[in-house]
């Protein structure tokens, strides 16, 4: 018999497989990197609509400032133009409107449309609200030159406040 041609048995050899990353094996890490596209994909566009929405959020929060402190001047100017005009009641009506919005805008604390210092030139003014209500209450004639002479003392207080002086 031929050597070649008989069949030795030789043991079986058994090589390790390897570890190593192929080219057709994905990278555990691979699997994150759609998050985080998405991730910076959303931070992209949320960022600067955060952005803008707290600007407009700012500006929103001054013009309802600005609407209130009109507001409380309006409310005084119309009381003293129907006292002016004679019409007591409605006069009555708006003061008493006046006082119970400065009031309201003096308890705000922050965010009250009313400068911090309002409150020590506001004082006279609201140590007068019974005996200016109780005026137009009646009818009296002397309420209309009071109210306009309180309505000149309001707009320079609050106009001294407003620029930061006393």
């Amino acid at each position: 018999m031929n050597p070649e041609s008989t069949p030795v048995d030789k043991p079986a050899t058994v090589t390790p497989a390897t570890t190593t990353p192929t080219a057709t094996t994905p990278k555990k890490s691979s699997g994150w990197l759609p998050v985080f596209v998405l991730l910076g994909v959303f931070l992209v566009g949320f960022v600067p609509m955060w952005l803008k929405s707290t600007r407009l959020n700012g500006e929103l929060f001054r013009a309802q400032q600005q609407a209130r402190i009109q507001t409380i001047q309006i409310t005084f100017a119309d009381a003293a133009l129907d006292a002016r005009r004679g019409d007591y009641e409605p006069a009555r009506q708006r003061m008493a409107n006046f006082f119970t919005l400065v009031n309201a805008e003096m308890e705000r604390g922050i965010g009250s449309a009313l400068p911090a210092n309002a409150s020590d030139g506001l004082k006279p003014l609201l140590a007068q609200r019974d005996d200016l209500i109780t005026l137009l209450a009646r009818g009296d004639q002397a309420s209309a030159e009071r109210l306009a002479t309180a309505y000149a003392e309001f707009q320079k207080s609050l106009s001294n406040q407003m620029k930061g002086t006393p």
